[in-house]
């Protein structure tokens, strides 16, 4: 039952894309809600090569993902997302830890996440703060935006 972090594989993006949207499924969603959303949770293999994307995996099959965005200082969580069965068994504070050390490594001195207002609660308390809102580009709704500060990594 060892959760293993790795790099994603081009050859993944479109098991990526569907454990995405049935992660977004999970806050309750309706189809064309899901439908509006696609486009915005659609990872290509030339996404995955080009972007830093991680998988979660557990004994081979992958549970979760997390891609990190932008330039330090100042970079984005763009996604993160664990399968519903995965969920609350460590999956997602384990992607959220490796983008953190991730954004750290690559010298970002913060890591800003634009949530889903079910996932909010997550992000608190995984050490985010509140920082304002945004709107989602796909349903145009206004989503949660909060801020983790990096600190340098103890030695």
């Amino acid at each position: 039952m060892d959760l293993r972090i790795r790099p994603a594989r081009p050859d993944e993006a479109a098991e990526l894309t569907e454990l995405a949207l049935r992660s977004k499924g999970h806050w309750g969603y309706d189809a064309g809600f899901l439908a509006r959303c696609r486009a915005e949770l659609t990872l290509t293999p030339a996404d995955v090569a080009a972007r830093q994307v991680a998988v979660a995996e557990r004994d081979g099959r992958v549970v979760g993902l997390a891609v990190l965005g932008g330039e330090p200082p100042e970079m984005e969580l763009d996604m993160l997302f664990v399968d519903p069965p995965a969920i609350g068994t460590g999956a997602g504070r384990a992607l959220f830890d490796h983008a953190v050390s991730a954004a750290r490594a690559a010298g970002a001195r913060t890591l800003w996440i634009d949530a889903d207002p079910g996932a909010e609660p997550f992000y608190r308390r995984v050490g985010a703060v509140p920082a304002g809102t945004s709107v989602s580009p796909s349903t145009g709704r206004e989503l949660p935006r909060l801020r983790h500060d990096l600190q340098p990594a103890a030695d």
